[in-house]
């Protein structure tokens, strides 16, 4: 059922097209009021949101949509941003049309305004969703363990999402457990609720709920959230001499936020209206019930705290349509803008209080050479006018127009990141690493640190027109450089640190936010591993993410 019969592609001047029709539609009925709101959701399979011709053929799609539970209507209605009885406002609807995107359980979707014949101030508006297949098994098995994982991203056709991850290791029988529950927006309120509990491989166990509701777009006034989790695990850490033993930890967490945003122009255009003053307060609750020995951590870096602080900024985050980024052929939306933002507050920890300060810029938008952004942080901690714990964070997004080799089309991405610390906490956990999760995969061995890192993923990503029962292919090649350095070198080490990798990217039309991967990687030196190391399917092609430029929970320059 996740074949598609062979339909003739709609081309995408069509497309645009059709984009510029409906834009001069909202032109034409702007203001008017919004009679009546007709919401129509399809099923994944031989539907299309832009042709009311199309219909399921084949036996194996109407099977499929027989076992596929539509979204209700009602969850689509209380993902609009506006109501009956209200001027259309093309901003407003455009956002909601964005935010339905955006869901995970929604492949496309297209709002237009329907005129009313006889009518000079009313309209009624269509929306128009077309369903993904939201149920997504995946697993994998190797000699040493095998996982299965079950997702299910529109729980009947609530849009609430549920995941449940098993994994068994064979040599010894261990199990671990994930499950997460997530409801993604209570009415109208787009607050967002998350449960989750976690038991590993190691037996460490993590439980955590998270409510929040984010400035999820520019016209969002009021945000804020709570998150707490309980936490146990086990991990080992070097005495004076080096010596690494296990260490037992259990903690608890509290976070609390709240912010405003704040209109600053009064004029109607899409720049005044996206241009908001942004306040926000947090406050953070860490509590150890179990924690190191003194000689695995003389300076105390894991203790109880308690943070306080606040953010004032000012922003702009607007969206750009783009196809073939990191999806195939289907409508994506890349935030740009600029942010200009300064945090400040005190953190109370070890019977001392000390004063945080930071600052935080960033800017993206299209050039004539393709898509750049910069997010540049910084921030310390003083404490009797002395800088502690001061990181640098400087991160770069770039990609090129698509390009078209043939019929083939082409897009290069690269992605630099540099971290910088300064009077780090003489501690091996206050270091940062180029690790799978922080840099480089493969790279995961805790002792291969410092204080400061430089690393740069180039990716060339094809996408090969057609498509094969319905399946997509974007063959890519990445290299990934990274470099550290530590107190003793004015910058970086001399060391470079490399991975390899080809690939292709298997998408399907109806598991748009899921894709398979085929990777083989090559690394001339791993340390404590060895040298031209060959690996297969270890390389995860999910690092090229995009900026945002909204301000939300008020957070210390993060150090990894």
């Amino acid at each position: 059922m996740l074949f598609k019969s062979k339909r003739s592609e709609t081309k995408s001047q069509k497309g645009a097209r059709k984009r510029f029709l409906i834009k001069k539609t909202f032109d034409r009925n702007e203001g008017k009021i919004i009679r009546e709101i007709i919401i129509e959701t399809l099923d994944p399979f031989g539907y299309a949101v832009d042709n009311y011709k199309d219909q399921p053929e084949k036996g194996f799609e109407k099977f499929g949509n027989g076992l596929h539970l539509k979204t209700k209507n009602w969850t689509i209605r209380n993902l609009l941003l506006f109501k009956k009885n209200e001027p259309l406002d093309s901003l407003i609807a455009k956002e909601s049309e964005r935010l339905i995107r955006k869901q995970r359980y929604v492949r496309s979707v297209i709002i237009k305004p329907v005129e009313i014949p006889n009518s000079k101030d009313s309209v009624d508006i269509s929306v128009r969703v077309l369903d993904s297949w939201s149920l997504i098994p995946s697993g994998s098995i190797s000699g040493s363990r095998g996982n299965f994982d079950l997702t299910e991203r529109n729980f009947f056709g609530l849009g609430h999402e549920i995941e449940n991850n098993f994994t068994k290791r064979f040599d010894d029988g261990k199990k671990a457990y994930d499950v997460r529950y997530t409801i993604n927006n209570i009415k109208n309120t787009f607050i967002k609720t998350t449960f989750a509990y976690e038991n590993d491989l190691n037996d460490n166990i993590t439980r955590s709920a998270r409510i929040e509701r984010q400035f999820f777009s520019p016209l969002t006034r009021l945000a804020g959230g709570a998150y707490f989790e309980n936490r146990f695990y086990v991990d080992s850490l070097p005495d004076a001499t080096g010596v690494f033993a296990n260490q037992i930890f259990k903690l608890q967490t509290q976070q609390y936020w709240a912010g405003h945003s704040f209109k600053i122009f009064g004029g109607k255009s899409e720049d005044f209206r996206t241009t908001n003053l942004v306040t926000t307060l947090g406050f953070k609750n860490v509590a150890y019930f179990n924690k190191p020995a003194l000689q695995y951590d003389s300076s105390q870096f894991f203790a109880s705290e308690k943070l306080y602080l606040a953010t004032i900024g000012v922003n702009t985050q607007k969206f750009s349509e783009d196809k073939y980024l990191f999806n195939f052929g289907i409508i994506e939306d890349v935030p740009y803008g600029q942010v200009y933002a300064i945090t400040g507050g005190f953190q109370d920890k070890n019977n001392r209080r000390r004063t945080y300060f930071g600052g935080r810029f960033a800017y993206g938008t299209y050039f004539p050479v393709g898509y750049a952004g910069i997010n540049v942080e910084l921030g310390s901690f003083f404490n009797g006018g002395n800088s502690q714990e001061t990181t640098l964070r400087i991160e770069a997004n770039y990609f090129t127009n698509l390009l078209s080799i043939g019929s083939w089309r082409v897009r290069q991405f690269i992605k630099p990141t540099f971290v910088m610390g300064n009077h780090r906490v003489p501690i091996i956990a206050d270091r940062v690493t180029i690790s799978e999760q922080n840099g480089i995969s493969g790279f995961n061995n805790p002792l291969i640190n410092g204080t400061k890192k430089l690393f740069t993923t180039f990716q060339t990503q094809t996408y090969v027109p057609g498509n094969w029962h319905g399946f997509h292919f974007s063959p890519f090649f990445n290299m990934t450089l990274g470099m550290l350095g530590d107190e003793t070198n004015k910058i970086l080490n001399d060391k470079l640190y490399s991975i390899f990798s080809l690939g292709v990217l298997i998408n399907n039309d109806y598991l748009v936010f899921n894709s398979f991967q085929i990777s083989f990687s090559f690394y001339p030196s791993i340390p404590f591993q060895g040298t031209n190391v060959f690996k297969t399917n270890t390389f995860k092609n999910d690092d090229l993410s995009l900026p945002d430029f909204q301000i939300g929970e008020p957070m210390i320059v993060p150090y990894n």
